[in-house]
């Protein structure tokens, strides 16, 4: 069984990303006008926003949750958490609070919890470009995991037939 990507960076972790790479950018930019004079602040500039970029897409791409074989692997670029698969009681493709789709796993525990794997926009209409096409083969993908492992998903009626309907994925089967 291969390794599935899944997660859900929330907002505030994001502004954490953002800001560290606004803060990459402008030190650079600062230390490069410092080093070479106010004359290479054009490419003070350029340098830092690409250490800046640089620096944003590294924190984003490490906060990731993988599912594999043993166990769930939460990690962001400060800390990292393993889930085994024990823990997990059920999984669930409901409405989030902004009205998003989220597919997350009911876990139990010293505290009852749940991680939280995607959210999606409602799907509407059939795949239409390159994030449509990424987050069905990660909806196919995690469905397929949870089949394997044998936890019960719940997808509400109208995100199962939403998904049947334009995505082609069939809604669960009763076990």
């Amino acid at each position: 069984m291969a390794v599935v990507r899944a997660g859900v960076v929330p907002g505030g972790r994001s502004m954490v990303y953002i800001l560290i790479g606004l803060l990459v950018a402008t030190g650079i930019t600062g230390l490069v006008v410092a080093l070479f004079g106010v004359n290479r602040v054009v490419a003070g500039v350029l340098v830092g926003l690409v250490g800046g970029i640089a620096a944003g897409v590294a924190l984003f791409v490490r906060d990731v949750t993988e599912l594999t074989e043993h166990a769930i692997y939460a990690r962001t670029p400060f800390r990292s958490a393993t889930v085994p698969w024990d823990r997990v009681v059920a999984g669930r493709f409901t409405l989030d609070e902004h009205g998003r789709w989220a597919l997350a796993l009911d876990l139990t525990g010293d505290t009852a919890d749940e991680l939280v794997l995607l959210s999606i926009p409602p799907v509407s209409r059939p795949v239409s470009g390159a994030y449509d096409m990424r987050k069905r083969e990660q909806v196919t993908e995690i469905r397929e995991m949870l089949r394997a492992k044998r936890i019960p998903i719940t997808v509400l009626p109208e995100i199962a037939g939403a998904l049947n309907q334009h995505w082609q994925i069939a809604p669960p089967t009763a076990r």
